[in-house]
């Protein structure tokens, strides 16, 4: 009687232990399924020049979190390779000096799409390419600038930019520019403009002609607050969390998202640890995980909707956490987001449909100025 139990007993184990197995092979099937199916978008991938070589380069699987092979076993199909510039003083030869690593980068990233890897990856321009290029095969590139400062006072240097294929560009960094004020200057209480400049407010004007997406991740609240107020188009954060959830300056806060909301725009949650949770213990910022991560997009969707919430990195700029340490492991995101119960259309939105939506308008705005 007694081995009778014990062998019912483990009949019962055993076909739990199937079950479970058979459900976690369901899981990651339903998982791979969905992530291959959509277009994954990662807004903010940093470069180093170094590594657009003949030699050294993207279709090798450097130590960079970004590179072709990453993104091929990730599943990663768009990156955003960024011109970033880092802020100097507000003079000629400042800008002079910025304007020349801002297009050494516009060449690198040229040099990757049509010379070194053409057959490989590709730069787009709009929403119908990105879905050209992915239907092809081939990974997509596209060209965010982080930070005006090089454009100097000229605002033709904007068309310049957009001729190159930059489709978003942030009017700071960390730093007060001539354009605008930076989030850095809430740690002491020093602005420079009280949010834009006259220049910035012509910058804002000139990006909304040409069809660029306007980024508000590293200008200050109140810089963010007049964009939205003068801006005719959606404007985007391309690497940013929410504030309520972790309190720092790049981060937006409830108010911030709201009005991102009545703009149309979107919020591209970073994978950035220390935006993801305040602790000044390094420990614990190891700990950050994928589930940090959309904890975060979690209460944006609550707060804001579905239709303005996105997902960026940062790799190559500080971004990574456990789980999404680099390109390759871009499918965990999409395994949360399933976990959490987020349907294949919700997911969708999230990795790159807001993204496009939101290109798709600000350039149609362009196409209506034209006109005027």
């Amino acid at each position: 009687m007694k081995y009778s139990m014990c062998l019912g007993g483990l009949l019962v184990l055993l076909s739990c232990a199937q079950t479970v197995k058979k459900t976690e092979l369901n899981d990651s099937r339903v998982v791979a399924k969905i992530h291959k199916k959509i277009i994954t978008i990662d807004t903010h991938d940093d470069i180093n020049v170094a590594n657009f070589t003949d030699s050294i380069n993207y279709t090798q699987r450097l130590d960079t979190q970004v590179n072709i092979p990453k993104m091929e076993e990730g599943g990663l199909d768009v990156s955003w390779l960024i011109v970033y510039t880092g802020q100097d003083s507000l003079n000629t030869k400042g800008y002079e000096k910025a304007k020349s690593n801002a297009m050494a980068k516009f060449d690198a990233i040229h040099r990757l799409c049509e010379e070194i890897a053409p057959d490989k990856i590709e730069l787009a321009l709009s929403s119908d390419d990105v879905h050209r290029i992915n239907a092809s095969g081939k990974k997509v590139a596209m060209i965010g600038v982080e930070n005006a400062y090089p454009m100097g006072e000229d605002l033709s240097n904007f068309e310049k930019f957009h001729e190159l294929g930059a489709r978003y560009i942030s009017l700071s960094h960390n730093g007060h520019s001539q354009f605008c004020d930076s989030n850095t200057g809430e740690k002491d209480g020093e602005w420079l403009h009280n949010g834009l400049s006259n220049l910035g407010k012509k910058a804002v004007k000139e990006m909304n002609r040409l069809g660029i997406m306007i980024d508000i991740s590293h200008p200050s609240k109140e810089s963010m607050i007049q964009m939205v107020k003068l801006s005719k188009a959606p404007i985007i954060a391309s690497h940013s969390s929410a504030r309520a959830l972790c309190d720092h300056s790049r981060n937006l806060d409830d108010e911030q998202l709201h009005l991102l909301k009545e703009n149309g725009g979107v919020v591209q949650t970073v994978a950035f640890r220390s935006y993801l949770k305040a602790t000044n213990e390094p420990d614990a910022l190891k700990k950050v995980n994928v589930s940090d991560l959309v904890d975060h997009i979690d209460y944006m969707v609550d707060l804001i909707g579905i239709d303005h919430v996105g997902i960026s990195s940062d790799f190559d700029g500080g971004g990574g956490i456990q789980g999404w340490s680099d390109a390759s492991e871009t499918m965990n995101v999409t395994a949360e987001l399933v976990k959490r119960g987020y349907s294949e259309t919700e997911i969708e939105k999230l990795w790159g449909g807001n993204l496009l939506r939101v290109l798709d308008e600000v350039q149609a705005v362009a196409v209506e100025l034209s006109k005027g």
